[in-house]
C-alpha cells in the first residue's frame, strides 16, 4: 500500500470520526440536556471548592475539599444515569481518533515527499557534467560509496582533489572546459567554494552530501542518507534558484557565527561531538574571568546591540534550538539574512543559557534577539574569529554581510525529498480542514 493511499484512508477515517462525534454530541445534548447542564454546574462547584482548598487554610480548606469531592462524585453519579457517561466517552474517543488519523493524513514524511516531484523544473540530461570530490570529507565517503565509479556510470566526469589542489581553480577549469552542470561531493565549506564559481558563470550546481553534517544538503531537501542516489540530480534533476550570502565578498551557503560559537567551532572536539562540546565550553567561555566581546551590530530600527557574546548571520532564517547543532531553514529563497544576537549579564544568565542549550530551547534565553535584513555590518576593535559554514577563520573588521537573491541554480534528484525538515514542519502547521478534504478525495497534499 502506497503512502498516498494510507494517508487517504486516514483522512477518510478522520472525517468520518469527526462527523460521528458531532452527531453523537448533538444526540447527547438533545436527549440529556438537563443532565449535562447539571454536570457542568457540579463541575463548576468542584472547581470553586478546589480553588478554596489550595488557597486557604484550616476550616476553609477542609470545607473546600469536602465541597470539591462531593461535587465530583455527584457529577459522576449523574453521568452514570441513562448511559450518559458511555455517550460522553464515545464522543471523546471519536474526537481522539479523528485527531490522530487527521494528523497522520496531513503529516509529512520522507516516503510522502519521495512520491511528489521536488520543487523546481525538470531539466534534461546535461551534455558535460562535472563532479568535484574531496576524498577526505565525511570520513572518506567518496571512497566508501565509490562515487568516482558511480559518477562515470551516469556520464558525469569525476575530478578527485589531490594534495595541494585548489578547489576554486578546479571549478573554474571545469567551467572553462565546457561543464554545463557542476557538482561538489564534500562538506559545506567545499560546497560554498564550488557554488561561488557556479553562480559566477550561472551554471547549475549539484550538492552531493559527502561531508560530515551536510547542512546545505539538508535544507535543499537532498537525502543525506542516500549519497549515491543524490548523483541522479545530474541525469534526472529538478532545478530552482536559491540565495547565496557573502561576508566581505566571500560566499557562504549556511551561516557565519561570531563570539562564543566561533570559539567552540575552533575546538578540536567540535567535529565529533558538537552538542556536547558546546554545552561543556559555554560556562568557561562566558565566565566572569573571560574577555568580553566588543561586537557592535545595528538593529533594523537604527539602534545598536553592544557587546553580544554571540552573533549568528545566516543565509535565510534558521529555526534554532541549539548552538551546538543548528536546525534547518524552511526557505533558501527569501532574499534575507537571518541575524541572531545574544547578550548575557551575570552567572544567572549563563546558567540559564547552558540549561536551555542542553534542553534544545536556546532561543528562549534572556538577551536573545533575532531579525532579518538584506545586509548587516558587524564592527569590532580587534580581529574577528568566525565560524564560516563550520570552518574556523579570522577576519579584519568590519564584517559586511550581504544576501544575493537567486544567485545560484541548484538541482536535486527526482526521488529526493526536495524540502527541508523546517519546511515540512511548516506545511503540517499550516494544514487545515481543506487540506484534510483534499487528501480524502485523493488530490493529495503537496509541500511546496
Amino acid at each position: 500500500m502506497s503512502s498516498a493511499l494510507r494517508r487517504r484512508i486516514a483522512a477518510i477515517v478522520s472525517l468520518a470520526s469527526f462527523v460521528a462525534m458531532l452527531v453523537l454530541a448533538l444526540v447527547l445534548l438533545l436527549d440529556h440536556l438537563g443532565r449535562l447542564a447539571g454536570v457542568w454546574a457540579l463541575l463548576l462547584v468542584a472547581c470553586i471548592g478546589g480553588w478554596v482548598m489550595v488557597t486557604r487554610r484550616g476550616a476553609a480548606r477542609l470545607t473546600g475539599t469536602i465541597v470539591a469531592v462531593v461535587a465530583v462524585v455527584a457529577a459522576v453519579v449523574v453521568l452514570l444515569g441513562d448511559g450518559v457517561l458511555t455517550a460522553v466517552v464515545g464522543v471523546v474517543l471519536l474526537g481522539v481518533i479523528g485527531v490522530v488519523a487527521g494528523r497522520y493524513a496531513v503529516g509529512v514524511d520522507r516516503a510522502m515527499l519521495r512520491e511528489q516531484e521536488p520543487p523546481g523544473v525538470a531539466m534534461p540530461r546535461p551534455q558535460h557534467a562535472v563532479l568535484l570530490m574531496n576524498p577526505k570529507s565525511g570520513g572518506g565517503k567518496v571512497v566508501k560509496f565509490d562515487l568516482e565509479r558511480e559518477a562515470k556510470d551516469r556520464g558525469v566526469e569525476p575530478v578527485v582533489l589531490a594534495q595541494g589542489d585548489d578547489l576554486l581553480d578546479l571549478a573554474r577549469d571545469a567551467v572553462a572546459r565546457g561543464a554545463d552542470v557542476i557538482g561538489m561531493a564534500g562538506g559545506d565549506g567545499s560546497q560554498a567554494l564550488v557554488a561561488t564559481i557556479a553562480a559566477e558563470h550561472d551554471v547549475p550546481f549539484v550538492c552531493i552530501p559527502a561531508g560530515t553534517r551536510n547542512h546545505l544538503a539538508l535544507d535543499l531537501g537532498v537525502d543525506r542518507d542516500d549519497v549515491v542516489g543524490s548523483l541522479d540530480a545530474f541525469v534526472d534533476g529538478y532545478e530552482r534558484r536559491i540565495d547565496l550570502a557573502t561576508v566581505n565578498g566571500n560566499v557562504f551557503v549556511n551561516n557565519v557565527s561570531l563570539g562564543v560559537y566561533a570559539r567552540i567551532v575552533q575546538s578540536s572536539d567540535y567535529r565529533d561531538a558538537k552538542v556536547q562540546t558546546a554545552a561543556s565550553m559555554l560556562p568557561e567561555l562566558l565566565g566572569p574571568k573571560t574577555d568580553a566581546f566588543d561586537f557592535e551590530i545595528d538593529r533594523p530600527d537604527g539602534s545598536a546591540v553592544l557587546g553580544p557574546c554571540l552573533v549568528l548571520v545566516s543565509n535565510n532564517v534558521y529555526e534554532l534550538n541549539r548552538l551546538g547543532g543548528f536546525g534547518s531553514r524552511a526557505h533558501l529563497d527569501r532574499g534575507v539574512l537571518g541575524v541572531v544576537t545574544l547578550r548575557v549579564s551575570g552567572t544567572a544568565d549563563v546558567a540559564q543559557l547552558v540549561t536551555l542549550e542542553a534542553a534544545g530551547h536556546v532561543n528562549r534565553a534572556r538577551g536573545w534577539e533575532a531579525w532579518t535584513a538584506p545586509s548587516v555590518t558587524v564592527r569590532s576593535a580587534q580581529k574577528i574569529e568566525a565560524g564560516v559554514d563550520g570552518e574556523a577563520l579570522a577576519y579584519e573588521p568590519p564584517l559586511q554581510f550581504e544576501i544575493k537573491p537567486g544567485a545560484l541554480r541548484v538541482r536535486v534528484a527526482r526521488q529526493a525529498p526536495g524540502v527541508s525538515p523546517a519546511h515540512a514542519a511548516d506545511a503540517v502547521r499550516s494544514a487545515g480542514f481543506g487540506t484534510l478534504l483534499r487528501v480524502a478525495f485523493g488530490r493529495g497534499q503537496r509541500v511546496t
